[in-house]
């Protein structure tokens, strides 16, 4: 990874603030989200009523308790920015602010991906999603957020006014150790309505979503369609659309430039359509009407032509009790999905479904199964986390599931087997970035070893079969997403001990955790590259010379002791490799030159002071996070000792500050993959292992950086340094690992 390439690197503002003016003529409404910052509530599940209210059994605030003026309250965190529809590195749209209504939601970058909601109650029109606007009109009112409550997988919107409440569900499964779930590029939002002042109301739910959602630049053309997905009582209405001039495995600043993006409800008595220029379509709701059923004609155009939006309205009729849910799902769906040397694979779902219809219509169908799989999934991990690290720690978990793996994607390999590529997300980009996928290890570990064996799969073939021409492993498998061609020419970002050991702990870990006979068959087929690499770290590891490793943004370094460290274990890893292979002689052979590497290590790392380990072998009074300890915890291998971890589980406790521990002694930022990594090494130190947590917690919690969660901010500013959506937040699983 690199800073060469930042993305919104913000400087407080939202990233719809610093877009709006660019898209003034949309009539933005511009309220002000709420500052509310009420952390309470220690548990959730996902039915609507039940995120209403706290896990103590009180309920959720209503229009009556507190007023107009009241604040939202955010169970079990206030996010950076809460993820709405996230699920692969193309359909991850985020809710920069607060409050749903009010602000256009973005996609990671600070783009605009927008999507309104309007409910219909007594013939007056309340915004609750977005910031849609008529011209010549005044502001339409908008609903009151009282509570936003996320989980692993759905972020949870209470909103009520004029006796209704509306609770909005952003849900985007994560399917662990279900690749036909997994590789489908969809999500779901669910709405439901309810009187809440004892009286009868009129109620009509609308949402739209514009072109903005399938294309990086407003001024491309994109053409459209409705679709019926299959009949009768199981008919679907879909709005459908893709770019009339598509190029084929590119992107325009992010975003594909070529795919279907696909919106789907299931028909049913009261619920309308129609495609068409947003001020129209809009109007009809806002002034009571249904939609049409109309398909604009005047296609293809530009996305910001006329601004076609495609719409559904379901009239609920008189409400009293909860409404049955309006689901409606959302994707992006591209074929072919990436290219490795050039060839192009297909996603993962092809292997299951003939066309994409079939895929939207299984995946709409499985809404309600879905719903519990991931209650379960959620109330899992919450009741884990909450365990291994506390409330405020399940909170961290519970923000870092979607943004982990919506930074990857399962796709056919050429022979036919389940591959996983990662996007190197608002850094470079890059495909597969083994330096990226080392800090989300945690997350699939601990939820599905399986996923993390096919993101490697990739990485280890080329370096067997592809061409990549050095001894020691390759950085990436692309210059650029979503095209893995290779470095061939040898030309890319080296990180000669970093990339060696990053796959050999990988490896080793996956080995540890995966079926006996799948690991024997991993570790049988992979063995000779494997080899190599750790042959490079035995000559190389123990004093790494000027290299580049992990954390380049704070350049090249000689003797690193972290760098060094991580060497050393990637060495022990390989007794674990071989071990499995059943190759006892290189298990012994490696792993002994691992615990003699990590004598010399102590020796050459510990600062004349005594009290903590140095930055690098020749700067004494320095220091920095080990936190490449973590690997060594984690395999089980033994080799740091005790007193040593100890001993800096002490030092990183006194500079502890109310956002968490620099990175090292020349900055004030820090990384937060790295602190969680930290926090589970020294779990059996539990005072600092506690500061890192309340550290990352208050940082999500208060920082005013309200981008998809940075990985790298400062610790005496509560503002982001750079990064934000990347897939390394599945390093914040660490300490489930452990």
């Amino acid at each position: 990874m690199t800073d060469r390439e930042p993305v919104d690197q913000t400087s407080g503002t939202s990233p719809a603030g610093r877009v709006t003016a660019e898209h003034s003529r949309r009539n933005f409404l511009t309220l002000a989200g709420a500052a509310g910052l009420g952390v309470a509530a220690t548990g959730w599940a996902l039915t609507p009523e039940a995120y209403a209210a706290s896990a103590t059994g009180t309920a959720a605030p209503s229009a009556a308790k507190g007023g107009r003026t009241a604040a939202p309250t955010f169970t079990p965190i206030r996010p950076p920015a809460t993820p709405l529809a996230v699920r692969s590195p193309y359909l991850s749209t985020w809710m920069a602010t607060d409050n749903l209504p009010g602000t256009w939601p973005t996609f990671w970058t600070g783009r605009i991906t927008a999507m309104a909601g309007i409910a219909q109650i007594d013939g007056t029109a309340y915004v609750f999603l977005g910031a849609p606007a008529l011209p010549n009109t005044d502001p339409l009112p908008t609903m009151r957020q009282v509570n936003l409550t996320v989980t692993g997988t759905s972020s949870v919107y209470t909103l009520e006014e004029a006796g209704v409440r509306v609770t909005v569900i952003f849900f985007s499964p994560v399917e662990p150790g279900d690749q036909r779930r997994q590789s489908a590029p969809l999500s779901y939002i669910s709405a439901t309505a309810k009187s809440v002042d004892g009286k009868a109301h009129d109620v009509g739910l609308y949402f739209d979503i514009s072109g903005e959602w399938g294309y990086g630049d407003t001024s491309a053309e994109m053409t459209w369609a409705q679709t019926d997905i299959g009949t009768g009582a199981n008919r679907l209405i879909n709005l459908n659309y893709t770019p009339a001039n598509p190029s084929v495995l590119a992107e325009t600043n992010d975003t594909a430039s070529w795919g279907t993006m696909v919106w789907t409800t299931q028909h049913r008595a009261g619920l309308t359509y129609q495609i068409g220029e947003d001020n129209v379509v809009r109007a009809r709701v806002v002034n009571g009407g249904a939609l049409d059923g109309s398909i604009d004609t005047a296609q293809p155009r530009a996305i910001d032509d006329r601004w076609p939006v495609f719409a559904f309205h379901l009239d609920l009729g008189s409400v009293r009790a909860a409404t049955e849910p309006m689901v409606i799902s959302i994707g992006h769906v591209r074929e072919p999905a990436v290219s490795y040397l050039t060839t192009p694979l297909a996603p993962r779902w092809k292997t299951y479904f003939a066309v994409w219809q079939d895929m939207v219509a299984f995946f709409h169908r499985d809404w309600s199964a879905a719903s519990k799989r991931a209650t379960n999934l959620d109330d899992r991990i919450r009741g884990a986390a909450r365990k291994a690290g506390g409330t405020q720690y399940a909170a961290l978990v519970a923000t870092a599931l979607r943004q982990a793996y919506a930074g990857t994607e399962l796709v056919t390999a050429p022979d036919g087997k389940a591959w996983a590529f990662l996007k190197e997300i608002s850094s470079d980009g890059n495909v597969s970035t083994v330096d990226v996928t080392y800090p989300c290890m945690p997350v699939f570990l601990y939820l599905d070893p399986a996923y993390l064996g096919a993101i490697l799969e990739p990485i280890l073939q080329y370096a067997e079969t592809g061409g990549w021409p050095k001894q020691f492993a390759e950085h990436d498998l692309g210059a650029h997403y979503p095209n893995a061609d290779g470095h061939n020419d040898g030309n890319e970002e080296d990180m000669p001990v970093e990339e060696s050991a990053n796959m050999l702990i990988m490896s080793a870990a996956y080995l540890q955790r995966a079926d006996a006979a799948a690991a024997r068959k991993f570790a049988t087929a992979h063995y000779t590259i494997l080899k190599q690499w750790s042959d490079y770290l035995v000559g190389n590891a123990l004093d790494p010379g000027y290299q580049n490793q992990t954390d380049d943004f704070t350049g090249f370094i000689a003797h690193s002791v972290n760098l060094a460290l991580k060497g050393i274990i990637g060495i022990g890893a390989m007794s674990v490799v071989a071990t499995t292979a059943g190759k006892s002689g290189d298990a012994a052979h490696y792993l002994g030159v691992a615990r003699d590497y990590i004598k010399q290590w102590v020796t050459k790392s510990t600062d004349t002071s005594g009290k903590h380990l140095k930055l690098a072998y020749d700067q004494d009074g320095t220091w920095s996070l080990k936190y490449n300890g973590y690997s060594d915890k984690l395999l089980g291998l033994g080799l740091v000792p005790t007193t040593v971890a100890a001993e800096e589980a002490r030092w990183y406790l006194a500079r502890a500050g109310t956002y968490g521990v620099p990175l090292d002694i020349r900055h004030t930022y820090t990384k937060a993959d790295w602190e969680m990594w930290t926090a589970a090494w020294l779990s059996d130190q539990p005072k600092i292992t506690s500061r890192l947590i309340q550290g990352l917690y208050t940082f999500g919690n208060t920082t005013p950086s309200r981008v998809p969660f940075s990985d790298w901010y400062d610790t005496t500013t509560d503002r982001q340094s750079g990064f934000q959506a990347r897939p390394v937040v599945g390093g914040f699983y660490a300490l489930l690992t452990v």
